[in-house]
């Protein structure tokens, strides 16, 4: 199964160094059944980009968990097991988290399929954003408005092997 775990640069750098990402249970997003009936008409691809857009706002949380953190919102996507990940199901799914899961196993390096970080020029939008996600998660509209300014931002995508390219 594709999932879609939050990160910031500072996660990403030990991913790097250690060579898997750990440790469980890791919260990830993923294309899972309440996705799917909520997003009925959508493809995989667009469920997918769904998912990896609820990782990308959970990174946010991240970032504003972590004062010091570069700007950059940071999705790394990996192929798991699907005896690793656990989902919600029914009236258990919260309408924010269809697409959460739990990853009860490390994911070792190889199972990284792509790294997704936000371009340099989203800095100032990620960094409002980071800012408003706690107000904006209590209903705010006006935070809501700012995190959307972050979500407005497209990921660049990155290879693995890229990945090291991001640290000077």
């Amino acid at each position: 199964m594709r999932v879609y775990l939050p990160s910031t640069l500072g996660g990403l750098a030990r991913i790097l160094r250690d060579r898997e990402v750990g440790p469980v249970p890791l919260t990830a997003y993923a294309v899972t059944p309440a996705l799917r009936e909520w997003y009925a008409s959508a493809d995989l691809e667009e469920l997918e980009y769904a998912a990896m857009s609820d990782a990308a706002k959970a990174s946010l949380r991240l970032l504003a968990a972590d004062p010091g953190a570069p700007s950059r919102r940071v999705v790394i996507a990996a192929e798991v097991p699907d005896k690793a990940v656990t989902f919600a199901v029914g009236d258990l799914v919260d309408a924010d988290e269809r697409a959460l899961v739990r990853v009860s196993e490390p994911i070792p390096f190889n199972r990284i399929a792509s790294g997704h970080v936000d371009d340099a020029e989203a800095e100032p939008d990620v960094r409002a954003a980071r800012g408003a996600i706690e107000a904006a998660d209590a209903g705010d509209d006006d935070a809501k408005f700012t995190v959307d300014g972050a979500a407005g931002h497209d990921l660049m995508w990155y290879a693995t092997q890229e990945l090291r390219d991001l640290f000077p």
